[in-house]
């Protein structure tokens, strides 16, 4: 398993590919396989059959998975896109901050 700095619900910004500069939101995680699905971001067309009666098949438009590494979160506070830092507070819980500006995330 490994680890990721990137959950669910984290609002990114693409690095590179043909999104680049998009941003959107971490729809799932593979830990697994280092991969990201993001709202909007790597759309891929699947042509499906209709496989009950009453079904409807076409294209259909989708997210695929992407590496993790093409991503970046983006900081709510200064809104810039940073790889986020783990800091312990005193109560002993682990949190994740902005290396740019500091702030929580």
């Amino acid at each position: 398993m490994n680890k990721m700095s990137i959950k669910k619900d984290d609002l990114v910004v693409v690095l590179s590919g043909k999104d680049k500069g998009k941003q959107g939101k971490v729809l799932e995680v593979h830990p697994g396989e280092g991969k990201v699905v993001v709202e909007k971001i790597n759309m891929v067309s699947r042509h499906t059959k209709p496989r009950r009666q009453g079904d409807q098949g076409g294209i259909l438009q989708k997210e695929a998975p992407m590496w993790a590494c093409k991503v970046q979160r983006v900081c709510p506070k200064c809104g810039k896109p940073t790889r986020p830092a783990h800091k312990l507070l005193a109560d002993g819980k682990k949190v994740r901050v902005c290396k740019k500006c500091g702030a929580e995330i």
